[in-house]
Parts: C-alpha cells; sequence; structure tokens
C-alpha cells in the first residue's frame, strides 16, 4: 500500500470510529437528558395551565401525550445507557490511537508503513467488535453536531474535504433546509430569473 492510500484508509477509518463514538455519546445524551427535559416541561405547563385557562386546549394536552409517548420509547434504551458511555469511551481512545497512526504514516519508511497498516487492521477489528449497532432515534443528527462542531478532526478533513451541507448536515436535514429555501425563495421571487439563480446558489453549496 502507498503512503497517500494509507493515510486516506486511516483518515476514512477514523471517521467511521470518531464519528461512531460521537453517535454512542449522542445516545447516552439523549436517554440521559431528554426525559429530564420533558418532566421539566411537563410539570411546567400542568402549573401554568392552573392559571390560565387557554393552556387546557387539546392541541396541548395531545403535545403533552406525545412527549409522554417520546419519554416511554427513551425508557427501552435506559437499562443499556451505561454501554453506550463505555463504547463511546473506548471509540474515542480507538480515535485519537488512530491519529497517532496518520501523523507516523506521514513519515514512516515502507516498513514501518507494513507494521502501521497492521495496526490500522487491529484497530479497526476492535472498533467492530465494541460498537453497538442499535442507536436511538436522531441520535445520527445529535451526532453530526458533536462531531462537526465539538470535536478535532483536522487530521480527517485534510483528507476527507468535507463540505457543508453534504457531510456536516445530516441528509434527511440538508433535504428540508434546501425544501424550505427553495420554497421560500420561489414565493419571494416566483416568474423571476433571480429565483432560478438562487436554486442554483443552493444546488451548489451541495457539491
Amino acid at each position: 500500500m502507498q503512503r497517500d492510500d494509507l493515510l486516506k484508509a486511516i483518515a476514512e477509518t477514523g471517521y467511521n470510529i470518531g464519528f461512531g463514538a460521537k453517535k454512542h455519546f449522542a445516545t447516552f445524551d439523549l436517554v440521559t437528558k431528554v426525559p429530564g427535559y420533558i418532566r421539566f416541561f411537563s410539570i411546567s405547563f400542568g402549573i401554568y395551565s392552573l392559571a390560565f385557562d387557554n393552556l387546557s386546549s387539546r392541541f396541548l394536552s395531545a403535545s403533552l401525550i406525545v412527549l409522554g409517548v417520546i419519554s416511554l420509547y427513551i425508557s427501552f434504551y435506559n437499562s443499556r445507557k451505561e454501554e453506550y458511555g463505555d463504547a463511546g469511551v473506548v471509540l474515542i481512545q480507538l480515535f485519537n490511537k488512530l491519529k497517532k497512526l496518520y501523523l507516523r504514516a506521514k513519515t514512516a519508511d515502507d516498513k514501518e508503513i507494513l507494521e502501521i497498516i497492521e495496526e490500522l487492521e487491529a484497530v479497526e477489528n476492535e472498533y467492530y467488535s465494541k460498537s453497538m449497532s442499535t442507536q436511538i432515534l436522531f441520535s445520527d443528527w445529535y451526532a453530526h453536531y458533536k462531531f462537526f462542531w465539538e470535536f478535532q478532526i483536522d487530521w480527517v478533513d485534510e483528507q476527507k474535504n468535507f463540505k457543508l451541507l453534504r457531510d456536516k448536515v445530516p441528509l434527511t436535514a440538508s433535504i428540508g433546509i434546501l425544501t424550505l429555501l427553495i420554497f421560500f425563495c420561489w414565493l419571494l421571487f416566483k416568474n423571476s430569473s433571480v429565483f432560478l439563480s438562487l436554486c442554483a446558489v443552493l444546488l451548489s453549496l451541495c457539491q
């Protein structure tokens, strides 16, 4: 394997492991924190509904039921939340190990490259054995934020060249944002060449 190919392979694995670590932490955070937020808002709503009759509407009551269902869904993960946190810590350690391999690979000779390849394979095998396949709903969205905006990933970006909408924002969120922006542009500039120009700009951001 050539040095450039090895650097790309390490960065690709680093992305998978780093994002996987943040996804485990996202599940851990959602399971740990969201039920508390739901209880807080439910209690607050109950208190204010005693003072304001308008708060007792069917819509708001139905919203509280939905929040209760969400809390019930999250509770299914509660018994294993510590496992998600522990797995995330292990994956972060593997990510940091890969960063060191990446820096070594930049100046490694042929013999050391072979050693780095073996270490890379060992890290990948440990990643497959430690990661948990089932994650909570919306953990992917939260993981994008935690990985791209809270994490030091310069060495991965050096090889991956992440784009804003294509990589740093979840695909479903990107589609939703673009759809809304195009719709508002159409409302403001319909039957105008400005609308087509704005659409071209928005689509170019996805490239």
